[in-house]
């Protein structure tokens, strides 16, 4: 099968290859698959941040989520079938949608929502995992409360504010001028220009704040915080109490918890509470969000579709940060 990959962690190019088609085990299925979406992920994983977490044989082939059709069951499997068209965010080891075929397990699939494309279905899983797993099991986000989602024109945030509206919250988000009318029809409530104002400045009391950016504006974002409120951040740094949650091990613990010193000092300070989220694959939430979309709550956001051989340049339009909404591989 073709498929891209890359042959060693840093700032590289993918490159095409010829892959052997991936075996099954007896709860997989070998899955077709149509197409791919592009997330930061991808590029933290290619340039080796994410190795304390995951470790990955080369050459590897990247992509972590995707739509596509069953091409094959395993002997096990019992939800599924030749012919169903599917979506799927695939377990952390056994990641690389970017192909045209891969093995994942029956647990992480969900049907496709029957309205979307294909383009528009592969757009969904990671994202929309994301922020299901960040407000409804993290943050607990309940009807009537404020959050405060970063960066919300992007992949992450255009899913984010949809599902909080759709649980009753008020959003503030962040955006520049060019995606504020995005996040204004997709519900904002109120619209951070970061180019222009400080977000920090401005919003007080809030419950609750999703953070897609890391650094000084996760930092930042502890300020707007009330006391006894929940951060959570799939940008920020894994902290002790993610690592013995994740069974890292002593060692790997120890190493969280002097990175994210600073944070933990921020969470004292403020009284609230930091989570760092490493999201995990599911199709029973991926067949919730599916009802979701087929319902009409939430929609898809799309900025560009590339061709499978314009792999790279996809990569490198999502490294810009200039895509307001998902980037997608179209492979079949």
């Amino acid at each position: 099968m073709r498929a891209m990959v890359i042959d060693r962690y840093g700032k590289v190019p993918m490159r095409l290859a010829e892959m052997p088609t991936p075996e099954i085990g007896d709860y997989e299925v070998l899955a077709e698959i149509h197409a791919a979406s592009i997330n930061p992920v991808d590029f933290k994983i290619r340039d080796g941040k994410v190795k304390l977490l995951v470790k990955y044989k080369m050459p590897l082939i990247l992509g972590n989520d995707f739509s596509g059709v069953v091409a094959k069951v395993g002997a096990k499997v019992t939800r599924f079938k030749v012919g169903d068209e599917i979506y799927a965010r695939p377990r952390k080891s056994k990641i690389g949608t970017f192909a045209e075929y891969i093995a994942i397990h029956e647990d992480d699939i969900a049907l496709k929502p029957k309205n979307l494309s294909f383009e528009e279905a592969a757009s969904i899983p990671l994202v929309g995992l994301t922020s299901y797993q960040a407000l409804t099991d993290i943050l607990q986000l309940q009807k009537g409360q404020k959050i405060l989602i970063q960066a919300g024109a992007g992949g992450v945030g255009t899913f984010a504010i949809q599902l909080a509206k759709l649980m009753g919250a008020t959003v503030a988000t962040t955006a520049s001028e060019a995606g504020a009318n995005l996040v204004k029809y997709l519900g904002a409530n109120e619209i951070i220009n970061y180019k222009t104002e400080k977000f920090e400045e401005i919003l007080k009391n809030y419950d609750a704040v999703f953070d897609t950016l890391g650094g000084e504006i996760l930092e930042k974002s502890f300020e707007v915080i009330k006391s006894g409120g929940k951060i959570v951040s799939v940008s920020g740094l894994p902290n002790a109490r993610f690592g013995k949650e994740y069974g890292s091990g002593f060692f790997k613990t120890l190493l969280f918890s002097a990175a994210s010193h600073k944070l933990t000092a921020l969470e004292k300070k403020h009284n609230v509470q930091y989570t760092f989220l490493f999201m995990k694959p599911s199709g029973e939430q991926l067949r919730i969000i599916a009802n979701f979309i087929e319902t009409g709550k939430i929609k898809p956001v799309i900025d560009k579709v590339f061709t499978f051989n314009d792999a790279q340049k996809a990569m490198e339009y999502a490294e810009s940060g200039r895509a307001k909404g998902k980037i997608i591989l179209k492979i079949k």
